[in-house]
């Protein structure tokens, strides 16, 4: 009886943990941290399925190096625009900050993200923006315009 007891009690706290992350709506204004991270409150969010480059990231096109990181986290701060934005939760990193799917307007913000070149589809988490992805390269947008190192290579390089 008491196996079965801790069973159930353990079975509920995940589950109530789970649903305390997962699907959580966190409205407000933003305050851009680099192109897939972001601030409402005293909530951080990594912008779900996406990798920017690191705001310190260098890219080269036609054999000069610039500043890509930079650039990226200038066009999410230019989409939102200083609106108000929505943000529905998935989960929570190992950083304790919130993974979910910003929107403006109705409008997803990771998948402007990558749509416009300024970040990739981060494939180990999710399947999620590679069409988007495929456009950009096809395009040669934002950092597709050139070459680089993928967001989570340059940051365990640079660890």
């Amino acid at each position: 009886m008491v196996a079965r007891y801790l069973i159930f009690s353990f079975f509920f706290s995940i589950v109530l943990c789970f649903n305390q992350t997962h699907g959580k709506t966190i409205h407000g204004k933003a305050k851009i941290i680099d192109g897939d991270t972001i601030h409402i409150g005293n909530n951080k969010i990594r912008l779900h399925a996406i990798d920017a480059p690191e705001i310190n990231q260098k890219c080269i096109k036609n054999k000069i190096e610039w500043k890509c990181g930079l650039q990226s986290t200038k066009f999410l701060k230019k989409l939102i625009d200083g609106y108000k934005i929505k943000c529905i939760t998935k989960d929570k990193d190992k950083y304790n900050r919130y993974i979910a799917i910003c929107y403006k307007n109705n409008i997803d913000l990771n998948s402007e993200m990558v749509t416009n070149g300024w970040a990739i589809a981060y494939r180990y988490y999710s399947l999620d923006y590679i069409t988007q992805e495929e456009e950009a390269k096809i395009k040669k947008i934002g950092i597709w315009s050139g070459e680089f190192e993928e967001p989570y290579l340059f940051r365990k390089r640079n660890k």
